[in-house]
């Protein structure tokens, strides 16, 4: 023999095969003229006990050998037979074989039968598993497909052949490559190579099936695959089952789209961030293209009603393909969609739309836009209404033209979920604009829009509200004219953001005015304060008794007052950051004050510091929003604060604006408060100062100098009137303080007349009678003076005019 050959080994569950089967040959008589070694085995007869009998005597039992004669006569009639038959063995036990006869023609010899028999329940099972088998190639449902160790075709079953359109003969001989996109056939076929390989079987492996001729369609599969091996341990292939879950795959990924717009959508209270959210999550997962138009009052934080409509402004989006202008119109624009068109029956209805099979001209494109999206290859549209509580605020419009599926119901619920969440985003988004905006529009009316210029200081400030979520606060500030060309400074910080806030900063403010008026010292003025807050703290505990939002109040404040004629300032501080000291030369330091606790505790007291200051000190005070920081404590804040103070001879505009670069964020958390006031002192040929004694001759006195000043003043004009008020004054302080009595006049915008003395009885403004002496002195006064007034020290008073200067 020459040539190679092909060794086979025989399959050991294979009932049949040679080395498990009994093989018996009889002549044309029914005797036994061959005996196999497995017979032997199972049966028990010697080659003596059954060579030469025949086999009905000896191996077929009485009761069973009319069956056995009709089998007997049905194989000489078929020429073979295959069926069940009882066998008796040597000790006379009956069992059941399972037994193939066919006929054996031998030349010049009569014919012979050729006997194959096992026990019956190994043929059963046998034949259960061939027909587990073919049932595999023929009926499963899950695909079959069979390859040598080249990877070469040997077999498919039917839901293989379906999926790639060919039938098992077609698909004999080739690869997978032949059939599928080159980079899915790559993948599937180095997992199975490793199969072949490693001999670990591969497990439910999903990957992306696209057939060459349907290569636009989407297509994933779940592929298991184990080794083939012979009984010998050799490699004869590898068999892969495959599953087409492509929906199921479709479906676990809109779920984890879902779950992503949950996290990604919403993250901020911004309309346009939240907008573009959206659109950033649906592309390239759902569609090609998507666009977010809005009602323009939703952008504005402005009420809606069920009823409006109108044009909408594009608000974000996005596209996998370049150049997307030329088809969609840019964010910002304000459009209005034809009647006809998919976007207006979306809004009219408040359903989603579906358009499979798009008409460019259709959807509200201009003719330039139209061309441009049939040569991008637009073909499939999704409209879906933006609402939220009852309202619409949009449209969500989805396109496709790179993905050659059009859209389908599946596409349109997962839209429609996108959007759902996206609308209570955008509102929630919308109402915070609207109520930030409104506290935002009341602060900015409770605080002073322009300070007008003082003799006492030259000013400058800031105010910056939080940025993000925080919303608007308390923070306030204030540069409020005293008696004498002083001026109060006043910054303060109510707890809490938002419009209760703000309006509680307003009542604070206007409190700080009234006592302002009074002409109180520091001190005081902190002391009426505290009282105001703890009262409202008990209003609104009682008003707002399980109602949600902040129920506490409480501020910090530190309110300074300024002389400049004697360049003193008072300072008082409940709970509040000290202020920054610019000395004229530049340097910078934080006087130390007493600290006082916040307002609304009540009851604690409250200190005054004065402080000398040179001319054209700069005193900066601010919120604690200015040096407290994520990234920072207080004490790193106020070194910072020193540091962009620094320097001499700088612009106070110059020194606010780098005191908010250095320390500020683009978008603080909190508000931010910030006021520089530069000391003006009065020169001396504006101050006139006399201090006179309490004697009969005083008003004289005092009307004389008076007279003599303005004279030097040039202001000959007011000299009459001035010394009826001097000596009106003079006159009360000399009847009723006994004491010395302190005379000041000061020329500015104004002319100031003060009369200073130990007593701390304020005059009172009364309506004489006809029949009164006295009582008309001050009435006079209030008739010939712009404002007059009382301020206590702590120890006398001071009773001061103002005239307004000829021309």
């Amino acid at each position: 023999m020459t040539g190679s050959v092909t060794l086979i080994s025989e399959s050991p569950e294979d009932p049949f095969s040679l080395g498990r089967a009994i093989s018996v040959v009889l002549d044309e008589r029914g005797s036994v003229v061959g005996w196999s070694e497995r017979a032997r085995e199972l049966l028990g007869f010697t080659d003596q006990d059954a060579l030469g009998r025949p086999a009905e005597r000896f191996l077929v039992d009485a009761r069973d050998r009319g069956l056995v004669r009709e089998a007997a006569v049905d194989c000489v009639r078929d020429g073979g037979w295959f069926g069940v038959v009882p066998v008796v063995d040597k000790e006379g036990r009956r069992s059941r074989f399972g037994v193939r006869a066919r006929r054996v023609i031998r030349e010049g010899r009569a014919d012979e039968w050729l006997l194959v028999g096992a026990p019956a329940e190994e043929v059963t099972q046998w034949e259960i598993d061939r027909s587990v088998m073919e049932g595999l190639f023929r009926r499963s449902p899950i695909g079959l497909s069979v390859h040598d160790p080249s990877l070469a075709i040997l077999r498919i079953n039917r839901p293989i052949a379906h999926i790639g359109g060919i039938t098992s003969d077609q698909a004999r001989g080739h690869r997978i490559g032949d059939f599928l996109v080159a980079a899915d056939a790559e993948t599937i076929e180095s997992r199975l190579m490793e199969v072949l390989d490693t001999g670990t079987p591969m497990i439910f492996t999903e990957q992306p099936c696209r057939l060459l001729i349907e290569p636009g369609i989407e297509r994933y599969v779940a592929v298991s695959a184990f080794r083939m091996e012979d009984s010998g341990g050799r490699t004869l292939g590898v068999t892969q089952l495959v599953e087409d879950v492509t929906d199921r795959h479709r479906a676990r990924r809109r779920l984890a789209m879902l779950n992503e717009a949950s996290e990604l959508i919403g993250t901020t209270l911004d309309v346009e961030t939240t907008a573009q959210e959206l659109v950033d999550v649906a592309v390239p997962g759902i569609a090609d293209c998507v666009t977010v138009d809005l009602l323009p009052a939703v952008g504005l934080g402005e009420a809606l009603f069920p009823e409006r409509g109108g044009p909408l402004r594009r608000a974000a989006f996005k596209s996998v393909a370049p150049y997307p202008e030329r088809v969609m119109y840019p964010v910002g624009t304000l459009k209005s969609f034809p009647k006809d068109s998919p976007q207006a029956r979306c809004l009219v209805s408040r359903r989603p739309v579906l358009v499979p099979h798009l008409v460019p001209d259709e959807v509200g494109l201009d003719a330039e836009r139209a061309e441009h999206a049939r040569t991008l290859g637009v073909h499939s549209l999704m409209v879906v209404p933006l609402t939220a509580r009852g309202l619409v605020l949009g449209l969500v419009c989805l396109w496709r033209y790179v993905v050659p599926e059009p859209f389908e119901e599946d596409d349109l619920t997962l839209a429609n979920e996108f959007a759902a969440r996206a609308g209570v985003a955008i509102d929630n988004a919308r109402r915070y604009t609207q109520e930030h905006r409104t506290a935002l529009a009341l602060q900015r009316r409770l605080l002073p829009r322009e300070v007008p210029s003082q003799p006492a200081v030259r000013v400058a400030h800031r105010y910056l509200p939080a940025g993000g979520s925080a919303g608007v606060g308390g923070d306030w500030f204030d540069v409020i004219p005293l008696s004498g060309a002083r001026v109060a400074l006043v910054v303060g910080d109510v707890v809490g953001h938002g419009i209760n806030a703000a309006a509680t900063m307003g009542r604070l403010r206007t409190a700080v005015h009234t006592l302002a008026d009074l002409d109180l010292e520091p001190d005081e003025v902190l002391s009426h304060l505290d009282d105001l807050v703890t009262r409202l703290a008990g209003e609104q505990e009682h008003g707002d008794a399980g109602s949600p939002g902040e129920q506490v109040v409480g501020a910090t404040c530190l309110y300074a007052v300024y002389d400049p004629v004697s360049r003193i300032c008072s300072v008082a501080r409940a709970g509040h950051p000290p202020p920054a000291l610019v000395s004229p030369d530049g340097g910078v330091s934080l006087p130390d004050l007493p600290a006082g606790p916040p307002l609304g505790l009540g009851g604690l007291p409250f200190e005054s510091e004065d402080l000398e200051l040179p001319e054209n000190s700069v005193l900066a005070l601010y919120t604690n929003g200015l040096i407290e920081g994520d990234a920072h404590d207080i004490d790193a804040g106020l070194d910072r604060l020193a540091e962009a103070l620094s320097g001499r001879d700088r612009p106070l505009e110059d020194m606010a604006q780098s005191v908010v670069d250095a320390l500020l964020p683009a978008r603080p958390t909190d508000d931010v408060a910030l006021l520089l006031a530069r000391t003006r002192t009065l020169a001396s040929e504006q101050v006139a100062t006399w201090v006179l004694p309490a004697e009969p001759t005083t008003p004289a006195r005092a009307r004389v100098l008076t007279a003599e000043k303005l004279t030097e003043w040039g202001l000959e004009e007011m000299i009459f009137t001035t010394e009826l008020v001097v000596s009106e004054l003079v006159t009360n302080a000399y009847r009723y303080a006994g004491g010395p009595v302190t005379l000041r006049l000061i020329r500015l915008h104004r002319l100031i007349c003060e009369v200073s003395d130990p007593s701390s009885t304020s005059p009172h403004l009364r309506r004489a009678r006809s029949t009164d002496e006295g009582g008309r002195g001050l009435l006079l006064v209030a008739q010939l003076t712009s404002r007059w007034g009382t301020r206590h020290a702590h120890e006398g008073k001071t009773v001061w005019t103002e005239q307004e200067l000829p021309g």
